[in-house]
């Protein structure tokens, strides 16, 4: 059975950036490494919702070593869709991670400002260790530093959408991810 796929979404994607393949090839590559790095330890993954979900199961599927998996919801947004810079958990994590290695998957690494708050309250919480994986990032839009030990793809500053990243809970099920047109989410129809 095949996803969604751009052809399904055409009039409102501008482009393909990153295919389904190259994209579990990459989750398969990062997968291979972490298994070999954790191979003497369990590893609590940690998927931030809603975006990171996509990643996270593959990622978790791709790799041979047993790990537990657990996800928090944050926000950073008011009403609005301008970021406050202030961090608000809406959903905490289930599990303990005091002395656990906990990597933290996630979708897109965009300011680094959410990212950078959720290593330090894990940290905080006395994580063993905390290092992260991120399917996607951009470098352009770094605000906050933030070490991503396991990196996926470089995007340019282009609005993407797909494989879990959405536009107004919209294409998170495309199958690869793209870019989308700018009059969808510009002119008021936001």
């Amino acid at each position: 059975m095949v996803g969604m796929q751009i052809a399904d979404v055409r009039d409102e994607i501008d482009h393909e950036l990153v295919s389904s393949t190259q994209i579990h090839d990459k989750i398969a590559e990062v997968a291979a490494q972490v298994s070999k790095d954790y191979a003497d330890g369990d590893v609590l993954l940690v998927a931030v919702l809603k975006g990171a979900v996509n990643t996270l199961a593959a990622f978790s599927q791709a790799l041979s070593i047993p790990a537990q998996l657990d996800f928090m919801s944050l926000s950073s947004y008011g009403a609005g869709t301008v970021s406050s810079g202030t961090i608000t958990v809406r959903q905490d994590l289930s599990a303990d991670v005091t002395g656990r290695n906990v990597l933290i998957v996630e979708d897109i690494v965009d300011s680094g400002r959410t990212l950078s708050w959720l290593v330090a309250e894990l940290k905080g919480r006395g994580a063993a260790s905390v290092e992260v994986f991120a399917l996607l990032e951009k470098p352009s839009r770094r605000e906050v530093e933030v070490d991503v030990k396991y990196k996926g793809y470089d995007i340019p500053d282009e609005f993407v959408v797909g494989f879990g990243l959405d536009y107004d809970e919209r294409f998170r099920n495309l199958d690869s991810i793209a870019v989308l047109k700018s009059e969808v989410y510009q002119g008021g129809q936001a």
